[in-house]
């Protein structure tokens, strides 16, 4: 894949370094130079769109939002919006013929709420936790706990909300986990969320007992519940990145199985855009553990 459709699948945004991971250094320069990424700050790199977006935005005399807006402050999304998301007063007339370009949203925002055309970083939070499906908010809510906003905030954001969706915001809030990886970690947690008896924590360091005392480490996994004994891999090529990243994985996978841990890998493109078929699947694996013993951590 090209180096926009890596970045693209990973948020939207990411570190010169994920990237390298997964491209070579000629590739991201390239890609640089012909505008298909653009550099955000030293050593972060976004979509291109983020700046168009803004012009959008400004054309409409309107406001950067949702997605958009997320994007803009350095936040990983699910996946980056086809459009860029711009906000006007409710009752402003727009003529069809000048929306077309963009996704139209309706938000009434005080003057507090935006900063330079886009809303501020706690707006655009409120807002991607309200509007957005709950893998999408927490995906952004992740992300933004990652890039170093308050976790105390975050939580004073949602305490008071009111109006729709309220429920669903303090719901994701409470799970939102700086500790995860990145939009495609997020995403499947969000699905294993909705499985019922099956609790995940992302970016587990497993241990198991050791024959003569203490403990052996097995390996670090991307999501585990740990009183299941299940773990969950956000896997892909992508993430494996070369031929020594991907004998790692398989080492590590094989001593959770042989220890008694049920390893269930999923790809990127189920996770976004088949999740019926993976909540199907952990469905039948909290099934079949919750009937079976599972192994005893350390």
């Amino acid at each position: 894949m090209s180096v926009a459709e890596e970045l693209a699948r990973l948020g939207g945004v990411a570190s010169r370094a994920s990237l390298l991971r997964l491209t070579t250094r000629a590739e991201v320069d390239a890609a640089l130079r012909a505008g298909e990424v653009v550099r955000l700050a030293r050593g972060r790199y976004a979509m291109p769109t983020t700046d168009g977006a803004r012009a959008a935005a400004h054309a409409l005399s309107g406001v950067l939002c949702l997605t958009s807006a997320a994007l803009h402050w350095g936040w990983a999304v699910k996946l980056p919006p086809e459009r860029p998301q711009v906000a006007v007063p409710r009752r402003r007339v727009v003529a069809p013929e000048r929306t077309r370009r963009v996704e139209l949203r309706r938000l009434d925002l005080r003057p507090d709420d935006v900063v330079d055309g886009v809303t501020s970083r706690d707006r655009t939070l409120v807002d991607c936790l309200r509007h957005l499906p709950y893998d999408a908010a927490l995906a952004v809510a992740d992300s933004a706990l990652r890039e170093g906003h308050s976790p105390t905030r975050l939580q004073a954001l949602v305490r008071d909300a009111r109006g729709p969706h309220a429920v669903r915001m303090r719901q994701v809030a409470s799970r939102a986990n700086p500790d995860a990886a990145n939009p495609f970690e997020s995403v499947l947690r969000a699905i294993a969320l909705g499985v019922p008896g099956l609790d995940v924590r992302p970016q587990v360091s497993v241990r198991v007992p050791a024959p003569g005392g203490g403990t052996t480490f097995l390996g670090r996994a991307d999501l585990v519940d740990e009183g299941l004994g299940i773990v969950l891999e956000a896997d892909s090529f992508a993430w494996h990145g070369d031929r020594a990243a991907l004998r790692s994985d398989a080492r590590r996978y094989n001593a959770f199985a042989a220890h008694g841990w049920l390893v269930l890998r999923f790809s990127w493109e189920d996770v976004m855009f088949e999740q019926e078929r993976v909540r199907a699947t952990l469905t039948a694996a909290r099934r079949t553990r919750t009937c079976a013993p599972a192994p005893r951590p350390a």
